[in-house]
């Protein structure tokens, strides 16, 4: 049997609290590892929430934006068309206007012409009918 010398239980001692630590250490690690892994995913989880939120109102803001400007430019292209058709439909009218003066003016001269012609005719034609009375007017004969 061997003896144990007295001068090496501390180096025995010392090994044995080493290997216990070797021994408990992984065992030990791994229920850190595992918190801290939960932990890790958690704020992973979060820090992705955060970035899609970001994403979802950065999209937002631009959607926003591209509207309001879609807009606006629609805005000006239907008041470029309305003054546009206003201004068409006012040279129309204009045009309409001058059209039915000349054709009002023409057809007053045409008025004055053919009227003239009837009481020139009127005249004429009464004056025709006189001359036929008075040769009526004479007494006739009567026979006896």
């Amino acid at each position: 049997m061997r003896t144990i010398r007295l001068s090496s239980i501390p180096v025995l001692a010392a090994f044995a609290a080493v290997m216990t630590f070797a021994v408990w250490q992984p065992a030990y690690a791994l229920q850190s590892t595992a918190g801290q892994d939960i932990k890790q995913a958690g704020q992973d989880t979060k820090d992705a929430a955060k970035k899609t939120g970001h994403a979802v109102e950065k999209g937002t803001k631009t959607a926003a934006h591209d509207t309001k400007k879609g807009t606006v430019k629609a805005y000006d292209k239907s008041k470029e068309g309305t003054e546009k058709a206003a201004d068409k439909t006012k040279e129309g009218t204009k045009t309409a206007a001058h059209d039915t003066k000349k054709g009002t003016v023409k057809a007053y001269d045409k008025t004055k012409e053919g009227t003239k012609k009837v009481v020139h005719g009127t005249a004429k034609g009464t004056e025709k009918a006189a001359d036929k009375v008075e040769d009526k007017t004479e007494p006739k004969p009567t026979p006896q």
